[in-house]
């Protein structure tokens, strides 16, 4: 089978691969929508280490190929979202309510990482009966494939964040995940939420999505502008979305006493992450830092299809460009590029 591979750090292209073998409890996926993800590129770029031929990929919809012996919820033929994060859920880690880190520090994650991705005509799954979910005859396969990262990781920052019904929240980053975690806000009731990003088509989708203010963060203190759009008292909650040592420093500075900062972000380089020590209270401010690894799992993917379902979100937004499977390379310049018009590139296998 084809595989989109990186050889080795800042290294990539096409290889063929053996199609995977599966064991009982595993599915065998051919693809036929994925996502590139700015997490690709810290890949490709060594955030994680050496790799050596390993698949690239970790947003992907498709069609079950074939099945385990064990399987009982899929069957050949079925339509289904393969969550990013793949846990094993009898792992002590998924026992003590964090399956994304089973086995090991983010030890979910799998796909691009401890095995081969989904950039590949044919997809290996463990675990499947609990980490993919029939897509409803009525969601697109496009609008899907932002259920198994963008929304769950983008939802996951309003969710760790304790949004109160009527808070304000400020979400550093509007990127796809950030987008995610601005419409994940609306949808938990807050009543003010500022949006901040530098790129005007971004604040503009942050405003479709339910931001109700946007900041440009080059256009002066962001702290600043926070303040005056809180009358001074800051913001409930704050979501760092965008990998940022300043981000983050922002969102303490920004966040009350008592409030909580949400970060989502991948901070892909760095050896060190600093937080404002007065700002923070001198670390008696009573203000939470909380992270999270996009929650994988068939439930939470059934939940979340079940919003494109009843039109409660519509991601096919965030997408800008499309390529096919053949011309993935160009997804991947584009995605590092870092180009003003993008936002997601989608990834056609069909």
């Amino acid at each position: 089978m084809k595989s989109y591979v990186m050889y080795s750090v800042g290294d990539t292209g096409y290889i063929q691969k053996d199609r995977p073998d599966i064991g009982p409890n595993d599915a065998l996926i051919r693809p036929t929508k994925a996502l590139v993800c700015t997490s690709d590129i810290h890949t490709v770029h060594g955030a994680i280490g050496e790799r050596e031929d390993i698949t690239l990929g970790h947003e992907a919809v498709g069609i079950v190929e074939k099945i385990g012996d064990e399987i009982e919820e899929f069957d050949p033929g079925d339509r289904v979202a393969i969550g990013a994060i793949t846990p094993e859920w009898g792992s002590l880690a998924a026992q003590n309510g964090h399956p994304s880190q089973s086995s090991k520090l983010l030890g979910g994650w799998k796909f691009a990482n401890s095995k081969d991705g989904v950039f590949a005509e044919y997809v290996h799954v463990n675990d499947a009966d609990a980490n993919m979910a029939h897509i409803p005859p009525g969601v697109s396969d496009e609008a899907a494939v932002y259920t198994v990262d963008m929304m769950s990781t983008g939802f996951s920052g309003a969710e760790r964040a304790d949004i109160p019904i009527g808070g304000t929240v400020v979400v550093f980053g509007q990127g796809a995940v950030g987008l995610m975690a601005t419409r994940g806000a609306a949808l938990r009731g807050a009543s003010n939420i500022i949006a901040v990003d530098r790129r005007t088509n971004r604040r503009e989708l942050a405003e479709f999505y339910g931001a109700n203010e946007t900041i440009d963060y080059t256009e002066g203190d962001t702290v600043e502008s926070i303040m005056e759009l809180t009358d001074g008292e800051g913001v409930d909650a704050a979501i760092e979305a965008a990998g940022s040592n300043t981000a983050f420093e922002n969102c303490i500075k920004a966040t009350k006493p008592g409030g909580t900062i949400s970060v989502i972000g991948y901070f892909g380089d760095g050896e060190h992450i600093n937080i404002p020590r007065a700002e923070w209270g001198v670390g008696m401010g009573e203000k939470d830092i909380v992270t999270s690894l996009c929650p994988g799992g068939r439930l939470r993917l059934q939940r979340l299809l079940r919003l494109l379902d009843r039109d409660k979100v519509d991601p096919t937004r965030m997408t800008t460009h499309t390529f096919k499977f053949e011309d993935l390379e160009e997804g991947i310049q584009l995605m590092e590029s870092r180009k003003e018009d993008m936002i997601k590139p989608l990834i056609d296998f069909e």
